[in-house]
């Protein structure tokens, strides 16, 4: 991932969408069975992350139902809770 990749991303959206807002996102694995999402935005000074989140990649049986449920809350929703 780098910073070329996502100012040609960003360019290539308001070209082809332009009415669309854009949310170029990139994904970099931290560790086998770990990793980070990041979403960007254009500044006036360049591309800088808007937001970093860190996931741990889990097999499917380890999920209970209750993190399912959790998983279909959007995040602003459960800081609103």
């Amino acid at each position: 991932m780098s910073v070329v990749q996502i100012e040609q991303d960003i360019a290539l959206c308001a070209a082809k969408f332009k009415d669309a807002i854009c949310r170029p996102v990139g994904a970099q694995f931290i560790q086998s069975d770990l990793i980070a999402l990041f979403e960007f935005e254009p500044t006036p000074d360049g591309v800088r992350v808007r937001t970093e989140r860190h996931y741990q990649l889990v097999p499917p049986e380890e999920l209970t139902e209750e993190d399912l449920r959790l998983y279909r809350i959007p995040v602003f929703s459960k800081v609103l809770m």
